[in-house]
């Protein structure tokens, strides 16, 4: 009992939640609402046509009484009036009625059918009565007739015959329209089944089968020629599947560079400390030809610390979320400028800070340093030595804008679809290409952005967004 009871679960599970079933649950509706469509008029049609067959044998029973002068023996008479099928008829003229007396006499009407007046809708609701109800009532049909002066003609009957061959009928119609909605339904359902119902599951499985093991190249979906909906969606599936086959395989191979670098990065940084030492005694010599090369090897050198520093750091950090304060954005700019150009000897640039003294920002101060140092960084090795950058900014209606302008060469333009990617450099061979990136990811830490403006021959602008 308690086995069958568990079937019973799995398929009501099956029917009620499984794409199948349900589509078997609709076809099965919809088939008995198209039968229900076929029997209903049909019975309606079936007993207008049993009502008219008895006003049709009542009208050819009494014709041969209609003829004025003829005298009927009685015996003749009850022999075609047997054939009326009616118990009581009555023929209304203009001048004269007509009562004719063939079966038993009946003492009360227990329904009227009007004929003359009735639709289809009646006719329907008249056949369900009958079947539902009827059996042992007395009708009184009213119709039109074809005989001549006449105004219609009455009959008065029991409804037992009608009901018996409207149930025969019924039994016959259920029977027709069962099968042919039956096989309707199957051909139907057999249709979606294999159309849709064993499409989807074969993308269903292979979106299970992908997610147990998404590096296993040999779960990727293989689509079929489908021009349909179906085949549209296997092929953006198996499109799908490969571009994150791709990315895993390609996090993988970033995570095994990673470990890597940040060992090369822990004896390299060992190395770089050795140099720097000797750098600085070096510095300190007298000698002229000495004097003029060491600055320059402490600039490489704190230049390899500072790129091995910031590739480990973007490895394996996550920035914190930012822990905004009220604070002055000149101020900041100077304190960033001040910072790029102490590690710079460009005489020739200039910096030209346009923002407000009094121009108040609502973000992390430390953030905010880090992401216009990333920019004013780039934008001095776009200058290459020469130029001018300008920042300045302005209220928007969320938050504000900081824009970052220099008159550099431009950014090529096979680097600018990959601009803000990291280890992508726009500026120099020797750059980290990680300054963008990290500005924009800090930005958006704040719910603002970096995005490039504008680039060209005579300069480029970047710009911050910020809320707030």
């Amino acid at each position: 009992m308690r086995f069958q009871t568990g079937q019973l679960q799995g398929v009501w599970s099956l029917v009620a939640y499984g794409l199948s079933g349900r589509i078997l649950l609709l076809t099965i509706l919809y088939v008995l609402a198209s039968g229900a469509l076929i029997f209903l008029p049909a019975m309606g049609l079936k007993e207008r046509e049993l009502l008219e067959d008895h006003i049709l044998s009542a009208e050819l029973t009494i014709l041969p009484f209609t003829t004025p002068g003829q005298d009927w023996p009685d015996e003749l008479r009850q022999n075609l009036l047997a054939h009326a099928n009616a118990d009581e008829v009555l023929l209304r003229r203009a001048y004269q009625r007509d009562f004719f007396q063939i079966g038993k006499m009946h003492s009360q009407i227990d329904r009227t059918i009007d004929l003359t007046k009735d639709r289809f809708g009646n006719d329907i609701i008249n056949a369900l009565d009958c079947l539902f109800r009827g059996g042992v009532r007395t009708l009184h049909v009213i119709s039109p007739t074809s005989i001549k002066d006449a105004q219609s003609i009455s009959i008065i009957l029991s409804e037992a015959s009608i009901r018996g061959e409207l149930v025969t009928y019924a039994k016959r119609v259920t029977e027709a329209a069962a099968f042919i909605s039956g096989l309707t339904g199957a051909l139907v359902f057999l249709s979606l089944y294999l159309v849709v119902v064993s499409p989807v599951r074969r993308i269903t499985r292979a979106m299970g089968a992908f997610h147990e093991n998404p590096e296993d190249a040999s779960r990727i979906h293989s689509p079929s020629n489908r021009a349909d909906e179906i085949g549209v969606a296997e092929r953006e599936l198996a499109a799908m599947q490969r571009d994150l086959y791709g990315y895993l395989r390609q996090k993988a191979r970033l995570a095994a560079l990673g470990t890597a670098v940040s060992r090369i990065q822990h004896d390299l940084r060992n190395i770089l400390a050795n140099a720097q030492l000797a750098s600085d005694r070096l510095a300190a010599s007298e000698d002229p030809e000495v004097k003029r090369l060491a600055p320059r090897l402490v600039i490489a050198i704190d230049r390899a610390i500072a790129l091995a520093t910031t590739t480990l750091k973007y490895g394996r950090s996550e920035d914190a979320p930012p822990q905004r304060s009220e604070f002055c954005l000149s101020a900041l700019v100077d304190e960033t400028a001040a910072a790029v150009l102490e590690r710079r000897n460009d005489i020739a640039v200039s910096l030209d800070n346009r923002i407000a003294p009094g121009f108040i920002i609502h973000a992390d101060r430390e953030q905010l340093f880090r992401i216009v140092l990333n920019l004013l960084r780039n934008a001095f090795e776009a200058l290459k030595g020469t130029g001018a950058v300008t920042i300045t900014a302005s209220r928007t209606g969320t938050g504000c804008a900081v824009e970052i302008a220099d008159t550099g060469p431009g950014i090529p333009m096979a680097v600018r679809a990959k601009l803000f990617q990291p280890f992508v450099s726009a500026a120099r061979p020797g750059g980290s290409g990680l300054g963008l990136s990290i500005a924009r990811d800090l930005a958006r830490g704040h719910g603002g952005d970096v995005v490039l403006v504008s680039t060209q021959a005579n300069g480029t602008v970047f710009r911050i967004t910020l809320p707030g």
